[in-house]
């Protein structure tokens, strides 16, 4: 049981270190779960022990949590990347080969709310690509519903919003 819980580990190690992006707890566990490696809970498991022993790091929003991999992370899979089989590696590249731009575009869409010192919900809605935010947008509203709906609305509609507000400035 160990070395195979070990061997889902280096798996997500490995995913992590074939995108150069972060990944969504969904997007790990459509890959492992739909493979059959494991179920749910074990994965959870695995993921959460991954960021206890610093070899991930996790970005916490509202309704999603982005797993990095961190330097410990990146080097812990080029030493141990050969305890994956060829075939599992050819599944994960193949994976994230057929599904890169989809996943890409999945997680640099962020959107976020908090309630500030004034008592009022603070929206920050970005589009980061390659690190950097292509748009970094911030509201006020008074309530958190209003605050919630923005977020949602702004996953679904960040492109035309984008677009608008580039069509209005430029």
């Amino acid at each position: 049981m160990n070395e195979t819980f070990t061997l889902y580990k280096l798996i997500i190690l490995y995913m992590l270190d074939k995108v150069d992006f972060p990944m969504t707890t969904s997007q790990i566990s459509e890959f492992i779960l739909d493979q059959g490696y494991t179920n749910y809970f074990t994965l959870q498991q695995a993921l959460a022990d991954m960021v206890d022993s610093d070899l991930l790091r996790v970005e916490n929003t509202h309704n999603r949590t982005l797993y990095h991999l961190t330097k410990n992370g990146a080097e812990t899979i080029r030493f141990f990347n050969k305890k994956i089989s060829p075939e599992i590696q050819e599944d994960i590249d193949k994976f994230l080969n057929e599904k890169c731009y989809e996943l890409k575009e999945e997680v640099s869409v962020k959107a976020d709310y908090y309630l500030n010192t004034n008592h009022e919900f603070e929206v920050r809605c970005q589009i980061v690509e390659n690190g950097f935010s292509l748009i970094d947008l911030k509201l006020t509203v008074p309530t958190e519903t209003e605050a919630e709906t923005i977020a949602n609305n702004w996953a679904r509609e960040n492109q035309e919003i984008y677009t608008s507000i580039l069509t209005k400035l430029l």
